[in-house]
């Protein structure tokens, strides 16, 4: 096997690869990491590249198979991590220059998790600073590039976590999401993004902002990728107060092999977004596939407002609060549009917060009502294609104009709500950029969303297809 195809095998394989010895850890760190050491000036996904570590622990892997121990089930997997989640010992600057030298001396949970299941931190990925924007892009490290166009960015704020598993320099990614940041990179950049219920994978320690909105989760470019790192990462742990409890939940394998019986909805807008035609189309027709395929799928949309306002007060307000003390001394170095939503928010009275809060919480009940009809539900991820570099505000689609928020409207209702939601790839545009579809599930049924993932994956198979990178 070359080294291309080791680079792109799932994580699935290359665990069952490592565990009947056809392949070693180090033959598939040795390939990944020559393909970033190539790739990654041009794409700029990693910041942070941990090359001389990756390949002892690669070795001492080796090793561990070689003697015949038990292994974990994730033991010689190259994974990254994005930089706003905390690494012992490996920097993490949240795509900021004010911790540009930051070494945290605590991992975060989920990276816990996946070192004892025995895999490989290869580096970290780019985001934008403190995940505030959903484009990948900073004053350290600047932009991420779509690899299916380079001219084009990667979405956000993920966006390296994305960039990367698209690209063939890593199988696994680990994002998170505040309000679309795991399923925006991943319809713009091709490949599956899993924002799983809120609390299902704990966070802890981390930055500041976004604690009661933001899910950590898997980018990978198989579903089955994704649902057996939910395995390894997701479960209470009391170090962070919002961890759901254990209810014996499992991933793998997925219960059935049909959508037999799910009552699923389409909706095109939610009832408010403006999409770009071509985004419409091509998910349209993935939807018609799918429902070709035996999957009952209706029209419909549940009864709710656009809660974009009450959204970005809430982020506004609680990235103020955790940088304010910065300002005066870092302001200059901080991203301007970062400057300029924390001059807007950080005055704003704690009245005006709580009203915010409660209109945000009135998302809650019109969707609660619906997935009481519904089982799932199916949009567009980004009402755009992806954006060109460069580009971070959009104002106006299919001639209408929009509001700030407008060309990513369907992902952060659903932070709101804390539902189970991911981002899967549905088609190409004409100028061969991908284009996602999303599916969201009812509360705390994570299980759902990756059975009916994995059914569309086997309608219209999305992995074989890869940017055009060498």
């Amino acid at each position: 096997m070359d080294n291309k195809e080791i680079c792109f095998m799932s994580v699935v394989e290359m665990v069952e690869a490592i565990k009947t010895r056809r392949l070693s850890p180090v033959e598939i760190m040795e390939a990944i990491l020559s393909r970033i050491e190539r790739l990654n000036p041009e794409v700029n996904a990693y910041c942070t590249l941990l090359a001389d570590s990756a390949r002892r622990q690669a070795r001492e892997a080796e090793t561990m198979v070689m003697q015949g121990k038990e292994l974990g089930a994730l033991h010689g997997v190259p994974v990254s991590i994005k930089d706003l989640i905390f690494t012992r010992g490996i920097r993490t600057t949240g795509g900021s220059r004010i911790y540009a030298n930051f070494i945290p001396q605590q991992d975060a949970i989920v990276v816990e998790r996946l070192k004892a299941a025995g895999a490989i931190v290869i580096g970290k990925t780019n985001t934008s600073e403190f995940g505030w924007m959903a484009l990948t892009d900073n004053r350290l490290f600047g932009a991420t590039r779509n690899p299916w166009n380079l001219e084009f960015n990667a979405g956000g704020s993920s966006g390296g976590a994305a960039a990367a598993v698209a690209s063939g320099m890593g199988p696994l990614a680990i994002g998170s999401d505040g309000g679309g940041s795991v399923r925006i990179p991943a319809s713009f950049c091709g490949v599956f993004g899993f924002k799983p219920s809120f609390g299902r994978v704990p966070q802890y320690p981390g930055f500041p902002g976004w604690e009661a909105l933001a899910h950590t989760g898997p980018i990978t470019r198989t579903v089955r990728d994704a649902a057996l790192a939910m395995e390894v990462i997701a479960g209470r742990d009391d170090r962070d107060r919002f961890s759901l409890p254990d209810t014996g939940l499992h991933y793998l394998p997925f219960p059935g092999a049909d959508l037999e019986g799910l009552r699923i909805a389409w909706s095109q807008d939610l009832g408010y977004a403006t999409v770009d035609p071509q985004v419409l189309k091509i998910t349209e027709a993935a939807v018609r596939a799918w429902a070709g395929s035996g999957a009952r799928v209706e029209t419909a949309s549940p009864d709710i407002s656009n809660p974009e306002a009450a959204f970005s007060t809430v982020v506004g307000v609680e990235l103020a609060a955790a940088l304010l003390e910065k300002m005066e001394e870092w302001g200059e170095q901080i991203d301007p549009g970062l400057v300029r939503f924390i001059e807007r928010n950080k005055g704003r009275p704690a009245t005006e917060y709580v009203r915010a809060r409660r209109q945000q919480w009135e998302v809650c009940p019109g969707i609660g009502s619906f997935f009481e009809k519904y089982d799932l539900l199916l949009t567009p991820t980004v009402a755009v294609p992806p954006l060109a570099l460069g580009k971070f505000v959009v104002r106006e689609i299919a001639g209408n104009k929009v509001p700030p928020l407008g060309w990513m409207p369907f992902t952060y209702p659903f932070n709101i709500t804390g539902q189970p939601a991911a981002s899967l790839p549905c088609g190409w545009t004409d100028d061969g950029l991908p284009v996602g579809l999303q599916i969201i599930g009812r509360r705390f049924d994570d299980v759902t969303v990756l059975r009916a993932a994995a059914a569309f994956e086997r309608v219209l198979p999305w992995a074989g297809r890869r940017p055009p990178l060498e």
